[in-house]
């Protein structure tokens, strides 16, 4: 490794560190969950290994629980985590474009919502062993926090493990809480999805539909209805 390439790495190490210990404490209150999903601890790691996000992993584990079939888990994963496909568009630019495939194929394997902002933050061409070093950092915080959490929720006794399970819809709730302060747009919407999923897991006329199709319907209903009636104004060239 070159001294350039060493140094970039290294920052990717020192900025990823933080994305580290915010990903440990997530990922252990999901690990804890495991247990409700039928999941055993080296299952739940693997998972997290190679699936590095808490909502796809959650649906995930959902669609599992609920007996789905495989394309309805497959299905689930692609919609609730095609934003890094336009995640990984974005940085495409950014990067040299002669930066080998298997370089840009690391890359999007270790692209997080949060590896993505300090990636795409950085001033000039992005080096590929910045977002090494961030990978490198951050990663083994998710796969080693669900990994604590799923022996925990193992050891525990049952009703403690209920109790901390509540932290995980508290990590969701604090995901998106803060953003709709400033948008008033986001709280109509998730107002709606509230309803919208309350309707379809109460009404009988909606029993015959899998649990985890369920979730792709509302998902894809909402975010269309969303981007068709709030959609967002493209930057002018000055702006960017």
């Amino acid at each position: 490794m070159t001294g350039e390439r060493k140094q970039q790495f290294l920052k990717g190490l020192k900025d990823g560190f933080p994305i580290f210990l915010g990903y440990f404490a997530v990922s252990l209150t999901l690990g804890i969950h495991l247990r409700e999903y039928g999941l055993t601890p080296l299952q739940g790691t693997l998972a997290s290994l190679t699936n590095h996000t808490s909502a796809g992993e959650l649906i995930g584990f959902q669609t599992i629980a609920a007996d789905s079939g495989y394309w309805i888990l497959i299905l689930a994963e692609i919609v609730a985590n095609a934003r890094y496909l336009l995640m990984s568009f974005a940085l495409s630019q950014k990067i040299d474009p002669k930066t080998p495939l298997w370089q840009r194929l690391l890359m999007g394997h270790g692209i997080t919502d949060e590896i993505f902002s300090i990636s795409i933050s950085v001033p000039g061409k992005l080096s590929p062993f910045y977002t090494y070093g961030a990978i490198a950092a951050a990663l083994p915080g998710w796969t080693g926090g669900t990994f604590v959490g799923a022996i925990l929720g193992n050891v525990l006794p049952t009703r403690f493990v209920s109790a901390l399970s509540v932290g995980l819809y508290g990590m969701f709730i604090a995901a998106f809480i803060p953003p709709t302060k400033k948008n008033k747009v986001m709280t109509g919407l998730i107002a709606v999805c509230f309803v919208l999923s309350w309707i379809f897991n109460r009404l009988p006329v909606f029993d015959g539909i899998d649990s985890g199709l369920k979730i792709i319907i509302l998902t894809v209903l909402i975010s269309s209805a969303a981007a068709l009636l709030f959609p967002r104004k493209e930057a002018s060239p000055d702006e960017t």
